[in-house]
């Protein structure tokens, strides 16, 4: 059983909650590791098809675990990033981050490496690291300018400053905010939404959309050969889809 978080699978969702409340969710290096192993195991899991992410008690996550750092604790590298995730590219499934509280610093970075972001009206974002002599190296410097244009993600690095659920709505790296006491909810309707979907289109799209991003050129980018548009062209769900489309009922997903 995992100790520093929770983890729940259902009805092809897997649902980790950060469980360190006692320190606003930041983490040290045996959580970072703890996490890549659960992200592994989803990523393994044929029956898991969207993962979920959020956190226990008042926060998300506020980061790393600087009175860990501070009380002699040893810094290993996480091989897949800051909770699991900050540097792991190979993930073609989706992840989403309901955001319940504050998400600073690395906690912020793993939001910022899920793919949709629903936010509770209290969460509040940052990436304060500067003001401790330290700087945002698990993906946020590099993940924010490019989800938001550099003056705005600038216009946050350079100040440290406090964003609210609403800004970070209005900046464009939040997909939603709702009422506090309605995050979960809202975050499995989105959920609902993608598993409508045919799991190998959603990650073959993921997958295009990331990847694409990396490229010089759109038309390189819509010339090159896709392991996982290949896979999907090669799916039973490629054939179920228009199926059920033409009989008029509801498509019975595989995810192969």
């Amino acid at each position: 059983m995992p100790e520093f978080c929770k983890v729940d699978k259902a009805d092809h969702i897997m649902t980790v909650t950060l469980n360190r409340p006692e320190r606003l969710n930041a983490l040290h290096p045996p959580a970072n590791a703890e996490l890549g192993e659960v992200f592994d195991e989803f990523a393994a899991d044929d029956d898991m098809w969207v993962a979920i992410v959020t956190g226990e008690g008042r926060g998300f996550s506020a980061g790393n675990d600087l009175r860990y750092q501070a009380e002699g604790g040893e810094r290993v590298p996480a091989p897949k990033g800051f909770g699991g995730l900050s540097s792991r590219f190979d993930l073609t499934k989706p992840v989403y981050a309901a955001v319940n509280g504050v998400a600073m610093g690395g906690g912020f970075e793993i939001a910022l490496s899920c793919d949709i972001i629903i936010a509770s009206e209290s969460a509040v974002f940052a990436l304060p690291e500067p003001k401790v002599g330290l700087a945002a190296l698990a993906g946020g410097l590099q993940r924010l300018p490019r989800q938001i244009g550099s003056k705005r993600a600038l216009g946050m690095i350079l100040t440290g400053r406090h964003v609210s659920a609403q800004e970070g709505y209005e900046l464009g790296f939040v997909n939603a905010v709702v009422p506090h006491d309605k995050l979960m909810e809202e975050t499995r309707r989105w959920v609902g939404m993608t598993l409508e979907c045919a799991p190998l289109s959603i990650r073959a799209s993921k997958d295009v959309v990331y990847r694409s991003l990396d490229m010089e050129s759109l038309q390189k980018s819509m010339a090159v050969r896709y392991d996982s548009v290949a896979a999907l062209n090669q799916s039973q769900d490629f054939i179920e889809g228009p199926r059920a489309f033409a009989e008029k009922r509801p498509p019975n997903w595989q995810g192969r």
